[in-house]
């Protein structure tokens, strides 16, 4: 039976189960279950939504570009993203390493989060705006470039949803774990 595990990694802890060059936090210490390995990555300084699971296939079908599964992201950025703003986060952004795909963006209000440790810094003079992102694709700190080239350096970044699965009812550091999605049946081949 597979096994998928739903985490809420939080702020400063490696999407990973060691760390032998400088003794940060790891999800070793919040998981202690053999055989469950990411699919995908958070940054250290990325909160939110990691799938863990045993299985090699689904790990790839999350995780690898290809598979194009959706991840939503609840993003608070510096500034005030205007319409012609959001409309290239939507179009695809030209980064160093290629255009991103097309993404869908919204402007939210402030979301209903837990208090990151450290806090956000906060300026009276620099405003700064939540926005819901979702990508089909995963680079190296992607939605964060994103944000940056279009003006609005990302502050703080939480991955909410990944294809079906939520982040809805996790405390930053526990994780639940839930039923295996159902595989998709077979087409019958017709013979020629």
């Amino acid at each position: 039976m597979v096994r998928i595990i739903l985490f809420n990694k939080p702020f400063d802890v490696l999407s990973q189960f060691t760390d032998r060059t400088q003794n940060r936090r790891t999800l070793s210490d919040y998981i202690d279950l053999p055989g469950v390995y990411p699919a995908g990555r958070l940054d250290r300084d990325s909160e939110g939504l990691l799938v863990l699971t045993d299985d090699g296939r689904l790990q790839a079908r999350i995780s690898a570009p290809r598979h194009k599964m959706a991840k939503t992201y609840l993003v608070q950025v510096e500034g005030e993203p205007d319409d012609a703003a959001l409309a290239r986060l939507r179009a695809g952004v030209a980064l160093k390493d290629g255009p991103t795909g097309v993404a869908q963006v919204r402007r939210i209000d402030p979301p209903d989060l837990w208090p990151r440790d450290p806090p956000v810094r906060f300026r009276k003079s620099v405003p700064d705006r939540w926005l819901e992102l979702t990508i089909r694709e995963g680079r190296n700190r992607q939605v964060r470039r994103m944000t940056a080239a279009v003006g609005h350096p990302t502050l703080r970044l939480v991955r909410w949803r990944v294809g079906d699965w939520t982040l809805d009812g996790l405390a930053p550091g526990d994780w639940r774990e839930v039923d295996a999605p159902v595989p998709p049946r077979p087409v019958p081949h017709k013979p020629r």
